[in-house]
């Protein structure tokens, strides 16, 4: 009878801890918003502040859109890696420090990639240093109204003060979308070439769910796996913002499904402008370490497979299409020592001597001391003279 007791303890003990951890998964925040509209279609959790990661780099490529813009750097600019964006922990570009690659070619590799070292190095370049850059990120963060966002670094690393919400991602991307559509087609590149590398995103829906215009992924231990993807499909434009998954098929399928959900029409839909949505923007952020890379994750990932095990081995998937990848080749410039501009042009030849053009000309003093005078059966060019 005791020995009943303790397996019935320990079972209601593990029923307990998993519905736990189910109720953890459900509380992530998700949301999807018909970008035409700006209709919220589906919330949950949408106003929780969250550590965004890597979906940092989206504000940093807006502030460098509006620098472009307002011309204090250009898609040309040379952005040269410094020691400090060098020491930037991966994911990185692989290229040593010096090396220079240009503004586009960054852009690229930053939001591709999600290389921590470009972002760094996109800051330093545009403002000097990355705090003088953080400033500017969250200067537009203020005029966005991303009331639960602040920016701490241009990368995403964690940073306990490092926030944003689900719907501060949707309003963000949209800003993105409707201010600079010329960079679209960065956020729809699955790989870019670099020498004999090939750096890959991580959003496999760009390959694998058809439609898939963008936009950016994220992951870092105290955030889970974090997904902003936008759709364009029978005539919608959809956004989907997916955080904290505990793996990346977890993250992608819960972005496609909540795309079908809202393509179908079985979202409904909330009838509330994603402009409107509330932010809890006093809370504090959600840590998931103990969950994605603690003591906890096992327990926690098993959960998330027993509550949504679509993509796993043997079950459905809603990532069942073939699509071509869309790629880009950058060039690394070479290593360039801060302060040299590139491209480096030749210096202008100043000669040194007048050339004469006319026989006249050739009266004048050739060397100091020597004069010569043409005559009309003198050939031309006059030959050395002769100085015995």
């Amino acid at each position: 009878m005791q020995l009943a007791r303790h397996i019935g303890a320990i079972a209601l003990a593990s029923l307990l801890s998993l519905s736990a951890a189910l109720g953890a998964a459900r509380a992530n925040p998700m949301l999807l918003v018909d970008m035409t509209t700006l209709e919220v279609l589906y919330s949950d959790e949408a106003g929780q502040p969250w550590h965004p990661a890597s979906l940092t780099k989206m504000m940093t490529a807006y502030v460098a859109f509006e620098e472009i813009a307002k011309g204090t750097v250009t898609l040309d600019t040379p952005v040269i890696l410094s020691r400090n964006a060098i020491n930037q922990a991966p994911s990185k570009s692989g290229l040593p420090v010096d090396s220079a690659v240009t503004m586009k070619d960054a852009l690229y590799l930053m939001l591709v990639k999600s290389a921590n070292d470009m972002a760094t190095a996109i800051a330093e370049t545009i403002a000097g240093s990355e705090a003088a850059f953080v400033g500017k990120m969250n200067d537009v963060a203020s005029r966005m109204g991303l009331t639960a966002s602040h920016f701490a670094n241009p990368n995403g690393l964690h940073d306990a003060t490092q926030v944003m919400s689900a719907r501060d991602l949707a309003i963000l991307s949209l800003y993105i979308r409707q201010t600079f559509p010329q960079y679209l087609p960065i956020f729809g590149t699955e790989s870019v070439q670099l020498g004999k590398a090939r750096l890959e995103s991580n959003n496999e829906l760009l390959t694998k769910f058809a439609g898939t215009t963008g936009m950016k992924t994220g992951y870092v231990c105290a955030s889970g796996l974090n997904i902003v993807a936008t759709v364009e499909r029978d005539g919608r434009q959809l956004l989907a913002v997916v955080l904290g998954g505990s793996s990346a098929r977890e993250r992608n399928e819960r972005a496609a499904e909540l795309v079908l959900r809202g393509l179908s029409g079985s979202a409904g839909g909330t009838g509330q402008s994603v402009l409107t949505l509330g932010n809890n923007a006093g809370a504090a952020p959600v840590d998931m370490r103990a969950q994605i890379c603690g003591k906890e994750a096992a327990e926690f990932t098993k959960a998330q497979q027993a509550a949504f095990p679509m993509g796993m081995k043997g079950q459905p998937s809603y990532l069942n299409d073939v699509v071509a990848p869309q790629t880009y080749t950058a060039v690394n410039l070479g290593r360039v020592r801060t302060g040299i501009d590139l491209p480096r042009p030749r210096p202008p030849h100043l000669a040194t001597f007048p050339a004469p053009s006319t026989a006249a000309a050739l009266e004048a003093d050739l060397r100091p001391g020597l004069t010569v005078t043409a005559t009309a059966d003198a050939p031309f060019p006059l030959p050395r003279p002769n100085f015995n």
